[in-house]
């Protein structure tokens, strides 16, 4: 686990050793224990090393095939790098180390982009072929590891943080305000883009090539996997599934293990961490476990269930894991804002300063952490939220429906006065397009309940996952923390994807029921109290965790923001939010935005997604354009 990064001059030039220095300083937190870089004439190469699996030297990155032709860096974990390893040495590739970064370079000198379906695990890298002139990069199947680049001029660049980028002393940083309106309609972004004009982030399951040879030479873009959540044409019994589950998340939580450092767990006291500790508990004996709860004195309503501390207390002693944990109060989001936002870089999905401290608080004991993101996507953890679009007249009504659920921020009704200083450059964009077109490599051929439910299952894999990804890559290499996440082990993903939708959600057919006779406000009630997903995922580890854990409804990892926001953190918000001059008013009408902020604060809408949002904003244009 590392950071990476790189420029290459389109024009011939060569590379500057101090650019580069200077990006490579840029994610240092990324990689406290070593650096390295590797330069000739226009290409040059920089890496941050976190010693995890062979700490010796010969773990140093970039990384040199032995015929010298190829130069690897390379950020992330491939875990069956020994099977891989084992083929390419029948081939007759000799290894000078025990690392995987050998074995992802050897692989991809044997098979090519090929060999990035092979790669079982989380990735981001970059390889040039000095004979061929070619920059390959590479992201792992899901976005666990991000990879951005740019292109300004006759120089195109790339790392693990747009840090890296911004950088370069001759970068010019401009908002992008079409990814702007886009974040502020769904607290995500879910194309390429970024808040920075010209810098973009490579799509999970993509590479990159860029010819030096071509006569104009151009980065040119293929997708080698995504998800596809269907029915199996073929079912097995209920029974056969459960026990497939059952070995597969076994095999993928041991695969993860894999490690010359310490490890340990988040146990946040849900099912998912719970889980993932059960079964490592078993090879790590007295394992480490972490927690964040919250102070809850001045919460008030649903938030009152927000502290999962006793939860997580009761696990760690079931599994007798050495346990920490911190208790988190308003003052601590303040506190720690301007930090969070820069290592976040950008605002993105959820509210994320309780997974800073988390992450923190981990890596005092250990270098990596299991975590267990994933889950809910997987074997349908939000069914309050696939109900809502089950019964359609057809995939454009369905669209309509899960499109007007997921603006979380700002609707349509009100982005033209909240954008009003900056209308005229986005109001050519729809973001109902946006939406659309994430599916626009999925089948819309859609028939029953269930194939509405695995378009939903796929949308939120693909933007709702990624998007938490990004947030846990960034907060957890801020504190030079490896994050794992066992779920997305290939073999278990690809059972979750021809995993039936009955065995994840327990309550369909009275779903379709309420669906089909539209029963006004009694149907948004009933979605609100859903809690029955991952009915397969409960049954199976009721064998491992306790029984009230396993059938407990689910609970999101999240601070009472809410109660907080017109509480404790009141001023703060007044302050941060409703002062004239501040650097949000640059792009959002402040009379506009005052009356949805003052809403919350009365008490009349929970606005909290938003206020956060908004605060995480104001902070980010001081620190990147102020």
């Amino acid at each position: 686990m590392c950071g990476i990064t790189g420029l290459i001059h389109l024009d011939n030039n060569p590379v500057s050793p101090a650019v580069l220095q200077r990006m490579t300083d840029a994610i240092a937190h990324r990689g406290p224990d070593g650096e390295g870089h590797w330069i000739e004439g226009n290409v040059g190469l920089g890496h941050r090393r976190l010693a995890i699996i062979d700490l010796s030297p010969a773990g140093h990155q970039p990384a040199a095939s032995l015929s010298q032709r190829y130069v690897l860096v390379y950020n992330g974990e491939v875990y069956n790098f020994r099977e891989l390893r084992t083929e390419l040495e029948t081939l007759g590739y000799q290894f000078r180390s025990r690392t995987d970064t050998e074995v992802v370079l050897n692989a991809l000198i044997a098979w090519g982009a090929q060999a990035l379906e092979r790669f079982n695990g989380m990735f981001g890298l970059a390889l040039w072929d000095r004979q061929e002139q070619t920059l390959l990069l590479a992201r792992d199947r899901y976005g666990i590891k991000p990879l951005y680049y740019a292109q300004q001029g006759q120089t195109i660049a790339f790392g693990s943080e747009q840090k890296a980028i911004l950088a370069m002393p001759e970068f010019q940083r401009s908002l992008d305000k079409e990814a702007l309106l886009e974040y502020f309609t769904f607290q995500n972004i879910f194309t390429d883009k970024t808040l920075l004009n010209d810098v973009k982030l490579l799509p999970a399951g993509h590479y990159a090539v860029l010819d030096m040879k071509r006569r104009t030479p151009a980065m040119q873009f293929s997708q080698y996997w995504d998800y596809n959540f269907q029915e199996p044409k073929v079912k097995a019994s209920d029974e056969e599934y459960r026990e497939e589950l059952d070995r597969l998340f076994q095999q993928a939580v041991n695969r993860q293990l894999v490690t010359d450092v310490e490890l340990g767990s988040y146990l946040s006291g849900g099912m998912d961490s719970g889980s993932i500790t059960a079964i490592a508990a078993k090879s790590y004996p007295y394992m480490k476990t972490f927690t964040c709860g919250f102070d809850l004195n001045s919460a008030s309503g649903i938030e009152m269930g927000f502290d999962e501390r006793s939860k997580a207390e009761y696990m760690s002693y079931h599994f007798k894991t050495e346990h920490y944990q911190m208790v988190l109060k308003a003052g601590d989001m303040e506190r720690v804002l301007p930090k969070l936002a820069w290592h976040l870089e950008e605002p993105r999905v959820g509210q994320s300063y309780p997974n800073y401290y988390a992450a923190q608080l981990a890596s005092k004991f250990v270098k990596v952490v299991m975590s267990g993101a994933g889950g809910d996507e997987l074997f349908g953890g939000y069914p309050w939220r696939y109900y809502r679009a089950v019964v359609n007249d057809n995939f454009e009504h369905y669209i309509d429906k899960y499109y007007a659920f997921w603006q979380r921020l700002i609707p349509n009704s009100e982005i033209k006065q909240v954008f009003a200083p900056i209308w005229k450059d986005v109001k050519h964009v729809w973001t109902r397009d946006i939406f659309r077109d994430v599916f626009k490599h999925h089948a819309d051929n859609l028939y029953t309940p269930e194939d509405y439910i695995n378009h939903s299952l796929y949308f939120e894999a693909k933007t709702f996952l990624h998007g938490l990804l990004v947030v846990e890559d960034k907060l957890s290499m801020a504190h030079g923390l490896e994050s794992r996440v066992p779920f997305l082990d290939n073999d278990l993903v690809d059972f979750a994807m021809r995993c039936p939708v009955h065995l994840k959600l327990n309550n369909l057919a009275d779903v379709i029921r309420i669906n089909e006779n539209d029963q006004g406000d009694k149907v948004s009630k009933y979605f609100e109290k859903a809690r029955d997903g991952k009915q397969i995922f409960r049954d199976v580890m009721k064998r491992y965790i306790p029984d009230d854990i396993a059938r407990a409804e689910k609970q999101g990892f999240s601070a009472p923001d809410s109660s907080w926001f017109k509480g404790e953190s009141m001023e703060f918000v007044r302050r941060t939010l409703l002062n004239k001059n501040a650097h949000i008013y640059d792009v959002f009408d402040q009379s506009a935005l005052t009356s949805l902020i003052e809403e919350h604060l009365s008490g009349k809408q929970n606005r909290r997604l938003l206020i956060w949002s908004l605060l995480n904003m104001e902070e980010y244009m001081k620190g990147c354009f102020a």
